[in-house]
């Protein structure tokens, strides 16, 4: 809102920094300001709303250490990452950016399943809360509105180079005159990383049976979305499992993500990367610092000992943001790597589920691999306090984010 109303000033009036509203990384500071601002400020007052709501986590006995203390801390807190994320990106982001609009519809459509789940586990007293098969109805759903609006939107495209000099010695700052780019394309091609002529487009998975079929590249297309969307949003539920793991490990995520988006969108750094350039896409940075500053802002009452859970409100929500920025900046092959967390968590749950019907099947009596999944409980079965797991957690999410970033040039 705040970006028209400076337009309208600046064009009418010529206000004194006015202008400054029409530069992405202005409004991505002031969004990640005021993000943490809300989130900090104000989240103490949702806490204790939720508190005087007698809103608290209903834990089960699964046998760890310092458990029972964690018994009636306020959930829900999703709530606040939401809302200290919404406000700034209504106020600084240009709203008739269809990424934009993606976003949000993604926050208020995945916070509303993690929403009815919590509010069953909460006021129904029931532990299991929403149904497993209805949460993957919600993911699919989104899936799908993600994956045509992907493939189907006009606005949604990418620009490929037709002059690109010979010589790969170039300098950072390069004239923009010199750089001429295509007409925008309505393609389904990603990134492969590590590789040289790292494109990859799905339409080839069909079109190697007829060319002609080309034109059926959502059947494919679509289905991947979904996919990404629904394992990415389940490993981030798995993952909020103790204190501070979730909101700083997506926190690390998002900011990354934050990176290529804004080298995405810029003509001169995609140039310079030898990457997409992804028009439009730039804007989803003033998403991204909010979404960022407001988790950052959740940790500071989510931190050991929690004053609050986000709930299966912020980590469904989370997770279902980090993979539609993933598949917008065409980066959802990178996935494995950037959400390595998300991905050993749900893996770990996954291998110890199967590997114990397998035993059980084999043997009688079913084996275990891990003391206890997700991934994180078994070190805190093997006697590591919660904070420790969390700060190595988290180094490791800053490794992976590093490899993540250098991709950009490692080829």
């Amino acid at each position: 809102m705040l970006y028209y109303l400076f337009e309208y000033l600046d064009a009418e009036y010529q206000v004194p920094g006015a202008r400054l509203f029409q530069y992405i990384s202005f409004r991505s500071a002031m969004a990640i300001i005021l993000a943490l601002a809300i989130s900090t400020i104000y989240g103490k007052r949702i806490i204790n709303y939720l508190r005087t709501k007698q809103i608290g986590e209903s834990v089960r006995d699964l046998g760890l250490e310092g458990q029972n203390e964690k018994a009636g801390t306020p959930t829900m807190g999703g709530l606040i990452i939401i809302i200290a994320t919404i406000i700034p990106v209504l106020l600084f982001a240009r709203l008739d950016n269809m990424y934009v609009i993606l976003l949000i519809v993604t926050t208020l459509w995945m916070g509303a399943i993690g929403f009815i789940d919590d509010y069953i586990k909460t006021f129904k007293k029931d532990k299991e809360g929403l149904s497993g098969k209805f949460k993957v109805i919600g993911q699919v759903g989104l899936g799908l509105i993600v994956g045509a609006t992907m493939y189907f939107h006009p606005a949604i495209t990418v620009k490929e180079e037709t002059n690109r000099p010979a010589t790969e010695q170039q300098e950072l700052l390069v004239d923009t005159d010199e750089i001429v780019m295509g007409p925008e394309e309505k393609t389904t091609t990603t990134t492969i990383p590590f590789v040289k002529n790292n494109e990859f487009d799905y339409s080839s998975l069909i079109t190697w049976i007829n060319p002609v079929l080309k034109n059926y590249a959502w059947l494919i297309f679509i289905p991947i979305v979904i996919f990404i969307v629904t394992a990415v949003s389940n490993g981030a539920n798995l993952t909020d499992g103790i204190d501070g793991l979730a909101a700083g490990s997506s926190a690390i995520i998002v900011l990354t993500l934050g990176i290529f988006a804004w080298v995405s969108g810029n003509i001169i750094f995609s140039d310079y990367l030898n990457i997409m350039y992804i028009p439009r896409s730039g804007e989803m940075t003033i998403y991204i610092t909010a979404l960022a500053g407001a988790l950052v802002g959740f940790l500071w009452y989510n931190t050991y000992p929690a004053q609050v859970f986000m709930g299966d409100t912020g980590s469904l929500t989370i997770g279902g943001v980090i993979a539609v920025l993933a598949i917008a900046t065409r980066k959802e092959l990178l996935i494995p790597i950037l959400c390595g967390i998300f991905l050993m968590e749900n893996l770990s749950v996954v291998l110890q589920v199967a590997w114990f019907k397998i035993t059980k099947r084999k043997y009688g009596a079913g084996r275990r691999i891990f003391l206890m999944s997700p991934l994180h409980h078994h070190y805190q079965k093997r006697g590591y306090h919660e904070s420790k797991i969390v700060v190595r957690f988290w180094i490791v999410g800053i490794f992976l984010a590093i490899v993540t970033i250098i991709t950009l040039k490692v080829r």
